[in-house]
């Protein structure tokens, strides 16, 4: 069970490594500030890669024997749901340049919301789904003028 605990800082300790090594590698901005694609991407980096550390800080004193949500994750129906929210991210992640940044994640939260709430909840999935895409393109594109694919 412990080595369970201590593989999830230490899967987040990579992702966020392998995170920052690719930030560094975009190309710098044509207009305005270079470097400024860079900053939100190196904070969000940043933030996985101290919270991972001192997560795996506290599995050492943490009594990982007893925890019930350890162990409700490695049963058979958790690891299910995990990979296939794992297939809607490698999904969208290929379809996001194809696409572009709207309709990629419309269809991504749209699949992912009903997967996970079913079709009886579908008013509250569209509205979600809808809701969070248009907003989150209106403050990338419109707001912080960021170009989205």
């Amino acid at each position: 069970m412990r080595a369970v605990r201590l593989s999830l800082p230490i899967l987040f300790i990579t992702i966020s490594l392998i995170y920052l090594i690719m930030i560094f590698q975009l190309p710098p901005a044509l207009l305005g500030d270079p470097y400024a694609p860079r900053y939100f991407p190196m904070i969000v980096a940043a933030g996985i890669l101290v919270f991972a550390v001192i997560d795996l800080i506290n599995v050492r004193t943490e009594n990982v024997e007893d925890n019930e949500d350890l162990a409700a994750l490695i049963k058979k129906d958790s690891l299910k749901v995990i990979g296939v929210i794992l297939a809607f991210c490698v999904g969208y992640a290929l379809i996001f340049e194809w696409v572009g940044f709207l309709a990629a994640t419309l269809l991504f939260l749209g699949a992912l919301m009903f997967y996970l709430n079913g079709y009886r909840r579908w008013v509250l999935n569209l509205t979600v789904t809808l809701i969070f895409s248009f907003s989150s393109w209106y403050i990338f594109s419109q707001l912080l003028e960021i170009s989205l694919p």
